[in-house]
């Protein structure tokens, strides 16, 4: 869970910083902070997927083929999961929270606490991160995430103050249970069928869809893919084994 509590503490201490520094950053300094996320986000999603495929040319072919069919299928599992669908109402409910704002500060605690919870919570890289923290110890995902849900508190907190902190409990559950579950159920079996690294080639070319996200590149419906990361293994397996 270790990426998980640097998540938690990017959160807390950007809400901090938010509280001793109320004025926003500057327009250039926000710009630098997107292009530096998204290039190290191409990095070591693009990394991490190098590093998975392994064996002569032919074997590599193999397991970029598994990885490919896996984002298919989990491309349409997720779609008739309604996953980007669920994951948007959430958004859209913050958007709503945020437009219906009420000064008043007992309020404003609470609705900064429900926004601020439902946008770090949705946001795909948060599982994605979770399950190689747990997988493989693997922090970068949420490393990411810690910055950016960090850099996102230091602008609500000035809107909804205390409530913007209290939202990293919520996160450190819902990440934290998923890395502890895939800890304690999904290693073991992995590991003894040599599967981890299709789960690691699959999670590190949806890093890399972030990243196209994060740029503004295209838009990606990144959390409908997120079944692929358990539809590689088994595909591995029955096709590789």
């Amino acid at each position: 869970m270790t990426g998980t509590y640097l998540n938690v503490a990017g959160i807390v201490a950007g809400g901090l910083l938010g509280l001793a520094r109320p004025k926003p950053l500057a327009s250039a300094t926000q710009f630098f902070a997107k292009t530096t996320l998204g290039a190290l986000t191409v990095f070591f999603g693009l990394r991490l997927v190098w590093l998975s495929f392994n064996g002569p040319a032919l074997a590599i072919l193999k397991q970029f083929g598994v990885v490919l069919l896996s984002l298919s299928l989990g491309k349409l599992l997720g779609q008739f999961l309604q996953m980007q669908k669920n994951s948007n109402h959430l958004g859209e409910f913050a958007r709503e929270q945020l437009a219906s704002r009420n000064p008043s500060a007992a309020h404003s605690f609470v609705t900064g606490f429900k926004v601020c919870t439902a946008l770090f919570c949705a946001a795909p890289i948060g599982i994605l991160g979770a399950v190689h923290d747990g997988l493989s110890d693997y922090l970068v995902p949420l490393a990411i995430k810690a910055v950016m849900d960090g850099l996102a508190a230091m602008s609500f907190v000035s809107l909804f103050g205390w409530g913007v902190l209290f939202s990293a409990v919520p996160v450190l559950v819902v990440q934290g249970t998923v890395s502890l579950a895939c800890a304690r159920w999904a290693l073991p079996f992995l590991e003894a069928h040599n599967l981890t690294d299709s789960v690691n080639a699959t999670g590190g070319f949806l890093v890399f869809c972030v990243a196209l996200v994060i740029f503004e590149v295209r838009k990606i419906q990144v959390t409908d893919y997120l079944p692929a990361l358990a539809i590689a293994p088994w595909l591995t397996w029955w096709w590789l084994r």
